[in-house]
């Protein structure tokens, strides 16, 4: 009868690429483009908004009725990030905050989706 032959093992090495604990780690803090803060911003906003008779534009809408009253976002449709005209009346709409953040989020997908 043979004797019991122990296999050796080979040292194995730790993955070259670290984790994340997504727990734990925070993202960078938000930093709003400066754009937003000038006077020629504000003046855009406040002509689409009023333009808009304070109601959301956006045709896919649920709000009922888009409702008069209610806190307004103005958006570029083509965004700033895509080469939208930052002041151009004609390139903004009035959103709900339910709208716009729709809105944000779908053209953040698409922007995302040409990336890879």
């Amino acid at each position: 009868m043979q004797p019991h032959r122990r296999r050796a093992r080979l040292p194995t090495l730790g993955s070259p690429i670290r984790t994340l604990d997504t727990t734990t780690a925070r993202p960078a803090p938000k930093q709003a483009d400066p754009i937003y803060g000038t006077p020629e911003y504000r003046a855009w906003r406040a002509t689409v908004i009023r333009r808009a008779g304070g109601r959301c534009q956006d045709p896919d809408c649920r709000t009922p009725a888009r409702a008069a009253g209610q806190r307004l976002y103005a958006d570029h449709v083509v965004e700033l990030k895509d080469g939208g005209a930052p002041f151009d009346p004609a390139n903004g709409l009035a959103r709900c905050a339910s709208c716009h953040t729709r809105k944000t989020a779908e053209e953040r997908a698409k922007r995302m989706a040409r990336r890879y």
